[in-house]
């Protein structure tokens, strides 16, 4: 069992918690996820490593409500425990040779970008970060990553909060500016980092996707996280958790991994509905 030590409601829809787990905290890297369990009969889900404090030996995570396991987890409270915590799992971030950095995370996403951002500022390197949202009312970790970025541009699609437009337009101005990157790393939805990547093809500036969005089980035995890149003219299958979660965003078939995406997106919100009317009974 493993003890949530403390909570914090990011946002109405995002929540953030800090589990003991000693030993996942002293070897988890950047990048990196967990496997938790919430009680002895739920599913396994995958969440990425937003944090650790070696000293006190806790890892923080960061997750949305989506489903029935996230609402579950969702109404854990400071104290409380959760089944299992699994980790590290996955491939940690490259940082090594880069010096200067382009960090895009949107909604959620952001969750795991910043722990990228933040490796990046504490190895030395320049940290240019863009953060996106929807609205006002779901940005997240913005002073997170004013900490641990020389540059940092907000932005929200509706113009509700800081600028108004998607992650792509400051990326594009910088880059149209002569801005040089070693390398640029997007993380969040599927469609933002297909359109990340396709910003910078013009400009011949690596592009790294973490494909955190299409994991399920976690170790490669569902097939659920399996993703195809064109390499060299050939279309190669990886799975997310086991090869990556990050990869190539010039190789990665976005259109792909899209469409399968959503193939269970019907069954999640059945799920969260489900597990809603149950626990709204309990609480009568």
């Amino acid at each position: 069992m493993y003890k949530i030590v403390r909570r914090k409601n990011l946002n109405p829809t995002v929540t953030q918690l800090e589990i003991e787990a000693p030993l996942v905290a002293n070897k988890a890297k950047a990048g990196q996820f967990i496997i938790l369990r919430v009680n002895s009969e739920g599913e396994r889900i995958p969440l990425t490593v937003a944090g650790v404090n070696k000293e006190e030996g806790t890892v923080k995570i960061i997750f949305q409500i989506v489903g029935a396991t996230t609402e579950l987890l969702n109404q854990k409270q400071e104290g409380e425990y959760i089944e299992d915590f699994v980790g590290p799992l996955g491939v940690p971030t490259h940082t090594e040779g880069i010096k200067r950095v382009c960090v895009v995370g949107g909604g959620v996403g952001c969750a795991i970008a910043m722990p990228v951002a933040q490796e990046f500022h504490r190895l030395g390197a320049h940290v240019t970060s863009i953060i996106g949202f929807r609205n006002k009312d779901l940005v997240i970790l913005e002073d997170e990553f004013k900490e641990c970025s020389d540059v940092l541009h907000v932005m929200t699609d509706d113009g509700s909060y800081a600028r108004g437009g998607n992650v792509t337009v400051p990326l594009k101005e910088m880059l149209d500016a002569g801005e040089k990157f070693d390398l640029i790393i997007t993380i969040g939805p599927l469609i933002m980092m297909k359109f990340v990547t396709l910003t910078a093809k013009p400009f011949n500036v690596p592009v790294t996707v973490s494909m955190n969005p299409i994991m399920i089980d976690g170790t490669g035995m569902c097939g659920g996280c399996r993703l195809t890149l064109v390499q060299d003219g050939k279309r190669v299958t990886k799975f997310a958790c086991v090869d990556g979660p990050d990869f190539n965003g010039y190789e990665v078939d976005f259109d792909e991994a899209m469409l399968r995406g959503r193939m269970y997106y019907g069954f999640e919100r059945k799920a969260h509905e489900k597990t809603c009317n149950l626990l709204n009974k309990e609480v009568k």
